[in-house]
């Protein structure tokens, strides 16, 4: 009893552990996920005020090169540089086509 007790317990544990994991190489979390973070600054839905641009309807090409540039330093920004660095490559292009196909 005590072993298979200790062996159920294991097997679930190890379970868990590689469910726990994104595949490699996939984008982790929904597209509304990945943007919740975008929100609190360009607003929901990526509808800003006046002084934030919008992001709602954004040319996918501009968005992807904007966040290359932020990311890398070649672009101005007050926060922008350091929330860049927290996505990937194939994140930032899933934003894109998020954004992009949201009414302005």
């Amino acid at each position: 009893m005590n072993r298979l007790f200790h062996l159920a317990v294991g097997l679930l544990v190890a379970g868990t552990a590689v469910a726990a994991e994104p595949p490699k190489g996939s984008v982790s979390g929904s597209p509304a996920f990945l943007a919740s973070n975008c929100a609190n600054c360009h607003g929901t839905d990526g509808r800003a005020s006046d002084a934030i641009p919008a992001l709602a309807g954004v040319e996918k090409d501009y968005f992807i090169q904007a966040m290359k540039e932020y990311k890398g330093g070649a672009r101005e920004a007050t926060i922008m540089h350091q929330l860049s660095k927290g996505y990937t490559d194939d994140e930032i292009v899933v934003l894109a086509e998020y954004f992009s196909n949201l009414k302005p």
